[in-house]
This record gives C-alpha cells, sequence and structure tokens, in this order.
C-alpha cells in the first residue's frame, strides 16, 4: 500500500463529500441543531405540563396541594369545576386533572383514608408516564409537610446526605447533548462511508479507478480514511463549540482521549458502512440496510438503555458490536472523567474488532470490483 495513493485518493473523497449539499447539510445538521434538540427535548422530564384541579374542600390543605405545581414542570393550575373536567380533557386543554373530594382535610386528620382521584390524558405519552408519578409525589409531600407542621420533630436515626455525582443538578441536558453527539459518530461514519461507495459506482468514476494503479486496499483504505477523518473533526467541533461553549455543559475527561477511542470506533463503523455498500445494490437498498443495522446498533449498545438490564444472551452478543464499546469509553469519559487506566480494555476491544471489520469489509470489496 502506498501512502501516496491513499492520501491522494483521501482528498479526492472529500472534494466528492464537498460536492453532496444534502450529505453536508446532513453533517451539520447532525452535529450542531440536532445535539441541541436531544438535550432540550428529553421526553422523560416533564416541561410546563397542563393541569386542572377541582376543588370540592377548599380547605387550607387543598390550597397547598394546588400551590405546589410550579413551573417549569407546570403550567399555573387551572381552578375548575366538575362539570368542566371532561370537557377540557376531550379538547386537550388538560394533560392532568386532579379532583379534591369534599371534607378532604377533616378526613385526613379524623385518621380516615380520604382517596384523591388523578385522571391523565395517556394520549400524550411523553408526560403520562412520568407525570403521574410526579404529581402523586408533589401531592403526598405537601400532605406530610401539613401534618407535620404542629408536630414535635423527631429525629432520625441517621442523617442521609444525598450527592449526584457526575452531574450535580440532575439537569438531563448534560446526559442528551453528550449522548446525541456520541450516536451520531455511529450513524454518520456508516453513512458517509457507504454513500460513498455507491456514488462512485453511480457516476461511474468507480472503473476509472480500476485502470489506475491502485489496489482495492488503497481505495478503500482511503474511503476510511477520508469519511472517518470528516467525522471525527465533527464531533470534535461539536463537542468544543456546541456542547461546552454554546450550551455550557461541562465535559468531565480528556477531550482528546475521547478521540482517540472515536478514531478507533470510527476505523470499524467506516469499514461497516463500506460492507454494507458491497451487499447493496443501490442507495435506497443501502437506506434499508441501514435501518436493519442502525436500531439495533442504537438501541442495544447501552447507549439508550443500561447493558445490565438487557438478557444476557443481549449482553454477549452485542461485545461483537464496536459502538457497545465505543459508548461505554465515551460515556466514562466524558460523564465520568475516567482516564486511560481505565476505558484501556474498550481500547483494545475497538482495535480488534476494526481489523476484523475491516478485513471483512476489504475481502468483499475485492469481490464487489470484480
Amino acid at each position: 500500500m502506498r501512502l501516496r495513493h491513499v492520501l491522494q485518493l483521501s482528498l479526492k473523497e472529500i472534494r466528492g463529500l464537498l460536492r453532496d449539499p444534502l450529505l453536508m447539510v446532513l453533517v451539520a445538521y447532525a452535529f450542531t441543531l440536532d445535539v441541541y434538540v436531544s438535550a432540550t427535548a428529553i421526553p422523560e422530564s416533564l416541561n410546563s405540563a397542563t393541569i386542572g384541579i377541582v376543588d370540592e374542600d377548599a380547605s387550607p390543605l387543598s390550597r397547598r396541594v394546588a400551590d405546589a405545581f410550579l413551573p417549569p414542570y407546570f403550567m399555573p393550575p387551572a381552578q375548575i369545576d366538575i362539570a368542566q373536567m371532561d370537557a377540557r380533557m376531550d379538547a386537550g386543554i388538560d394533560t392532568f386533572s386532579l379532583v379534591i373530594p369534599p371534607e378532604f382535610q377533616r378526613d385526613l386528620l379524623a385518621g380516615n383514608r380520604p382517596e384523591l382521584q388523578l385522571n391523565v390524558d395517556a394520549t400524550r405519552v411523553s408526560q403520562a408516564f412520568t407525570g403521574a408519578g410526579s404529581i402523586s409525589a408533589i401531592v403526598n409531600q405537601e400532605i406530610a409537610g401539613w401534618l407535620a407542621r404542629d408536630a414535635a420533630p423527631v429525629g432520625m436515626p441517621v442523617d442521609l446526605a444525598v450527592r449526584a455525582r457526575f452531574n450535580p443538578s440532575l439537569d438531563p441536558a448534560w446526559f442528551g447533548a453528550v449522548t446525541s453527539v456520541i450516536s451520531t459518530v455511529t450513524m454518520l461514519s456508516i453513512i458517509l462511508s457507504g454513500a460513498a461507495l455507491i456514488r462512485e459506482r453511480d457516476h461511474g468514476t468507480l472503473e476509472h479507478l480500476l485502470v489506475m494503479p491502485v489496489t482495492a486496499a488503497e481505495i478503500m483504505t482511503s474511503k476510511v480514511l477520508s469519511m472517518g477523518s470528516v467525522v471525527l473533526v465533527a464531533t470534535a467541533l461539536s463537542l468544543t463549540l456546541v456542547v461546552q461553549a454554546g450550551m455550557g455543559i461541562p465535559i468531565g475527561g480528556s477531550v482528546a482521549l475521547y478521540l482517540v477511542g472515536a478514531a478507533l470506533h470510527l476505523f470499524a463503523t467506516t469499514s461497516m458502512g463500506i460492507l454494507l455498500a458491497t451487499i447493496a445494490g443501490s442507495m435506497p437498498q443501502f437506506a434499508m440496510l441501514l435501518l436493519l443495522v442502525l436500531l439495533p446498533l442504537d438501541i442495544l449498545s447501552g447507549g439508550v438503555t443500561p447493558r445490565e438490564s438487557m438478557p444476557q444472551a443481549v449482553q454477549y452478543i452485542m461485545l461483537a458490536a464496536p459502538n457497545t464499546h465505543f459508548i461505554a469509553l465515551a460515556q466514562g469519559v466524558l460523564f465520568r472523567g475516567a482516564g486511560l487506566s481505565v476505558v484501556w480494555p474498550q481500547l483494545v476491544a475497538l482495535m480488534l474488532i476494526g481489523s476484523v471489520m475491516f478485513a471483512f469489509a476489504l475481502h468483499r470489496f475485492r469481490a464487489f470490483l470484480r
């Protein structure tokens, strides 16, 4: 393999990418606006949820409960009557309706167990699941505080001090932004490398390369190097300019160590993109293969849910996927500030998986050229 040929071919690939406006827009969007949207639109957290309260007790306790629903999690509660409740939920005005029954405070002081009714509009899935639990916790907290207002303080046997590490303010934007950058590396590297090969075949330039004094290994290496370099530069700029400077989200560890891991990961995923392109006969077929590959990689690799919550068989199978190790490395470095002594097993795994993936893709690529 001649380095001069690889560099010249890599420059050709980058020029071809720059002349493709759709792919350039995709790269720019994925590492900028998509990162911001992922950080600010986390569905697990309530934001401006609408709630109507039917207060049939009109007691100090019921007013205390109503006043506990505060922005930014809830909109100011609407005081409604029982006749308005169903109509407002049917019209989509209220996501939640809380009914406080008559003599609620008196029954509570008498030692009875009065019931509150919470109606939830389950069509608003992102808020319905978390909102019901949040409302229950708020109501219980206010009732407990009201009952204990005149009681003598009782000392607890222990003092529990809670400290949230790596995200002291429990801000979901910290997790959403960095996770978006991590997952985008896998997606774009597969798309760009596969599209580069299919684009050359559709334009007829692949046949031109075959009559030149270059080998299949040099052609494939140039695509891996060029598309991997584009994604690597984009993720570095996204972390520094968008995540850190633009959104003010701190990075726990070394960005340079993360980029080393990202480079090894790109070695594997760009080879995977070329492999998929040799299997697909056209760009639409390549897009269908992406759906079959990217979704399992994203969901089962630990980026969406912890791997420990998955079946053991799935955990073992996904050890063969490069982004399983990359996500563990990236989360350790960027979230927890892990160093080389902690993430070196992931670096070794990425190097081995990348080598196997490159060799297999090169074998398919040579057969593809015949």
